[in-house]
């Protein structure tokens, strides 16, 4: 079997009910899905059809204080049905727990970094308060490796409670 997962894409930030969706191409095309930091795990199923390519979704619900210990996540989509010998066709994509990252995360807002921005400034213009640098830099993990380089022009995540 085929799988292409559509949602979430690499790096999106999710809540707590996590919409999986794509295509799988198979025979018997069962999936199995799970949601995993690498220390707690949430499961689901999806089915994909029989022998053509099918979209598939699925809603993964995780629990108030699910005992995360990372902010990221993997969406990991199996294809159950595939038997016999070689490799069992498996798909992971990398994600953002956002309420982790914010408590009370419901959303996120764009914002395009301008000249003369500093995390700090932008900070205090979203949050009223310039302690919240380590929100905006754990959003966007994926774009900041040091919270004193970000760049003009790069399109940042500003988490919402």
């Amino acid at each position: 079997m085929n799988i292409e997962i559509l949602q979430p894409k690499p790096f999106d930030i999710v809540g707590s009910t996590i919409m999986i969706a794509g295509n799988a191409v198979g025979f018997e095309g069962h999936l199995s899905i799970s949601i995993s930091e690498g220390h707690v795990e949430f499961s689901g199923a999806a089915s994909a059809g029989a022998i053509a390519l099918r979209q598939f979704q699925a809603k993964v619900e995780i629990p108030d204080n699910p005992n995360f210990q990372l902010d990221r996540l993997f969406v990991t989509v199996t294809d159950d049905s595939a038997g016999g010998e070689g490799v069992i066709p498996t798909v992971h994509v990398p994600v953002f727990y956002g309420p982790r990252i914010l408590p009370g995360y419901v959303g996120y807002r764009n914002y395009t970094v301008a000249p003369g921005d500093t995390l700090s400034s932008i900070s205090t213009a979203q949050y009223g308060d310039p302690g919240q640098v380590s929100v905006i830099q754990r959003a966007n993990a994926h774009l900041i490796d040091d919270p004193n380089l970000i760049f003009s022009g790069q399109n940042l995540r500003i988490p919402i409670a």
